[in-house]
């Protein structure tokens, strides 16, 4: 989280209240660095207007420009008159994901906030195909915010791939631990918990084979990964009760286990991806996402290649 000093907040273009903005003032506030307050706007009528000049649909579209950047000014004059570093910006530009996404790769973001939107506090956060864009494309961490404050002595679940014997899992599952306690160490009392799902047996496999025991089966797998989970808390130092194993899909057992412990937040890793396969943040993160009721981070792991095509984290 240290690392974290380039922040872009992506804007909701309506709001006056800007809850990734305010988030991220949170954060800068207890760890330093700067924040980018970004907002890509556009409107077709301004290009359509046959009647006007070139020069005059570009004045007309400046203007709209400096409207809004004294719009993002008067929202942001209580954080910018106590000191915090914010620059503000908006561009003008057709595709609003497009314009994030450059913004970010062009000056180097190292974190991405951007609202998420729910139906009230109860329900899961519900993402529109712009949030999904930017999780599925963007090069650095995404943290999708709901519209709610920062716990105060909050939970941090993250989830961990324990099912691979394959090295990028085992690197990912590491930076996501570290980066969540390095988080952890900033606010207020963030309590950090490691969850990971297992697979249970097959029906088919116990009706084909019937000297086939899946009682045996299911405590093996199980075994197998509270060693793993052992193995690897114990190198951050957490606390055995802070982690969780459990039966189930992914999409199921995670979700669960942030509410029950009332998770401020979920932590998934991504295999990144460029070029067409961009288009996927993988399988079990898509559908973790859709049912989770809090903040997400989403973080890719420090090398990505175009042809790798490994799954996301469990």
């Amino acid at each position: 989280m240290a690392h974290y000093q380039n922040i872009l907040v992506a804007l909701e273009p309506e709001k006056e209240d800007q809850a990734a903005l305010r988030r991220a003032v949170y954060l800068v506030r207890r760890n330093g660095g700067k924040i980018k307050a970004f907002l890509p706007i556009f409107d077709f009528s301004y290009e359509v207007t046959s009647l006007l000049s070139q020069d005059e649909r570009m004045a007309m579209r400046q203007s709209a420009i400096d409207q809004r950047v004294a719009w993002i000014r008067h929202l942001s004059h209580h954080y910018l008159e106590s000191g915090v570093n914010i620059e503000i910006k908006v561009v003008w530009h057709k595709r609003y994901h497009e314009a994030v996404i450059e913004e970010v790769a062009s000056f180097n973001h190292d974190l991405l906030l951007k609202a998420a939107h729910q139906q009230d506090r109860l329900e899961a956060v519900i993402f529109t195909p712009i949030d999904w864009h930017l999780l599925r494309k963007c090069p650095c961490p995404v943290w999708m915010v709901k519209d709610q404050p920062w716990p105060e002595h909050g939970k941090a679940l993250v989830s961990v791939n324990l099912s691979s014997d394959e090295d990028f899992h085992d690197e990912l599952n590491k930076k996501l631990v570290k980066e969540s306690l390095e988080l952890a160490a900033f606010t207020d009392s963030t309590e950090v918990h490691l969850v990971s799902a297992y697979p249970s047996t097959s029906i088919n496999i116990a009706i084909e084979l019937p000297e086939f025991d899946p009682t045996v089966y299911n405590n093996a797998i199980r075994g197998q990964f509270l060693i793993a989970m052992k193995s690897l808390r114990q190198q951050f130092s957490i606390p055995e009760e802070l982690t969780h194993v459990e039966k189930g899909m992914p999409e199921d057992v995670i979700p669960a286990v942030a509410e029950e412990i009332e998770a401020g937040i979920v932590v998934l890793g991504t295999v990144g991806r460029t070029g067409l396969s961009a288009a996927f943040i993988g399988n079990t993160a898509e559908r973790v996402i859709g049912h989770i009721k809090c903040d997400l981070l989403v973080i890719k792991p420090d090398d990505t290649s175009e042809d790798d095509d490994h799954d996301d984290e469990d």
